[in-house]
């Protein structure tokens, strides 16, 4: 069945105060990014990477920034989007944050083996 229930699907923790959920087709992932790690002094660094990505801000408050543009204060119930191969990043501006990522392709960096 294609469902996958966030109280027991794989937790990742690529770094401290990061859980990270995942579901995905051939084409099409979607992680759940849980924050603890905030209130930020900084953004995280700028990166980029040749997927499309959208992202829709479930909980807390962030700083997106996207390359020479202004940051942007953006609230529980926000969306961005990031075309490929854009610079980016955020900045948590609360203790706690939920976001919602889809990205097109897969990250195949993401994948656990």
């Amino acid at each position: 069945m294609p469902v996958l229930h966030y109280s027991t699907a794989e937790v990742q923790r690529p770094i401290e105060g990061l859980e990270r959920r995942l579901v995905s087709l051939e084409k099409l992932m979607t992680a759940v990014l849980d924050f603890s790690n905030g209130p930020q002094s900084e953004p995280d660094p700028m990166h980029s990477h040749p997927h499309e990505q959208t992202c829709y801000i479930a909980e807390g408050e962030v700083l997106f920034f996207i390359e020479d543009e202004a940051p942007v204060h953006l609230k529980a119930g926000d969306m961005f989007y990031v075309p490929s191969g854009k610079q980016h990043a955020i900045q948590l501006l609360t203790q706690t944050a939920r976001l919602v990522d889809s990205f097109s392709p897969v990250r195949e960096d993401f994948l656990i083996s």
